[in-house]
């Protein structure tokens, strides 16, 4: 049995809000750098340069890459070997407390949804729990900005709306999100689970490395089909037109009730923030 302890999990958090705000990944900057390639347009193609300067000046600086610096969602992948001495839950909020304060990240989170009082610190993070074998813990910390999340849908469709109802329900949300998200996005698609299951798993496939299709044949056509259709709208760069309007989209599915096709869309835009550490 390996023991980590809780404030080894509190630094690792703490270190991983700054830097998922500051530095995007490298697969979803070099995905902007493609995108700008392949756009004709000028107004896309000077929109896209904005974002590009925009990222690089935000890591050479160490500021924030985008003013909503997002709502911070820990994703926990814990070894069965792996023994947490100490209160877990409360080391992830006080590494997101610590991160979002001593790098002068904006506190977004409401203590209650109707009352809206701030918590001054960005807490409680959303925190995902996952169980693997080994003796390793696996840290990813994702800010999720609202911008996107708001554009965001799930809807639980008939078994026999089959592959077209899921076809229909992405590009639909997509259209109708039109510059909203700030695109070009990213849509993570989770089909199957249960309602609640099927949102998750939207979420996690926003996690994906860009250009990593999913290992399923049928999902990985599926996710390159509906990246064309959702290109071919024209939304493009911030909703001013082009050729771009999302930088991928990825699939992610689990077995469900025979009465039913859970599908959540989860719309990320440009600013992709996460980063992961193995303890």
């Amino acid at each position: 049995m390996r023991i980590i302890d809780a404030k080894t999990i509190t630094e690792t958090v703490k270190r991983l809000c700054v830097e998922a705000n500051q530095k995007l990944p490298e697969d979803v900057r070099r995905r902007i750098r493609e995108a700008r390639l392949g756009e004709t347009w000028p107004g896309a193609q000077d929109t896209l340069d904005k974002i590009i300067a925009n990222f690089e000046l935000a890591e050479s600086r160490r500021v924030p890459i985008c003013q909503d610096t997002g709502m911070a969602c820990v994703f926990l992948e814990i070894g069965g070997e792996v023994h947490v001495e100490g209160d877990l839950r409360e080391a992830v909020d006080e590494g997101v407390r610590q991160g979002y304060r001593e790098g002068f990240l904006r506190t977004s989170v409401v203590s209650d949804p109707l009352k809206r009082v701030n918590t001054g610190d960005n807490t409680p993070a959303m925190v995902y729990f996952d169980f693997i074998p080994g003796d390793k813990l696996i840290v990813t910390v994702a800010p999720k900005g609202f911008g996107s999340e708001n554009m965001s849908r799930i809807r639980m469709l008939r078994p026999s709306d089959g592959v077209q109802g899921v076809i229909d329900l992405v590009t639909e949300t997509v259209e109708e999100a039109g510059p909203n998200p700030c695109p070009p996005i990213i849509a993570g698609i989770g089909i199957g689970g249960t309602f609640d299951k099927a949102a998750l798993l939207a979420k996690k496939a926003l996690l994906r490395p860009l250009g990593q299709p999913n290992p399923d044949p049928f999902y990985a056509e599926l996710e390159k089909n509906l990246l064309e259709r959702i290109n071919a709208l024209g939304i493009g760069p911030q909703g001013f037109g082009g050729a771009i309007t999302a930088l991928g989209v990825a699939i992610e599915t689990m077995p469900t009730h025979i009465a039913g096709l859970p599908c959540a869309v989860n719309l990320n835009c440009h600013v992709a923030r996460h980063a992961q550490e193995i303890l």
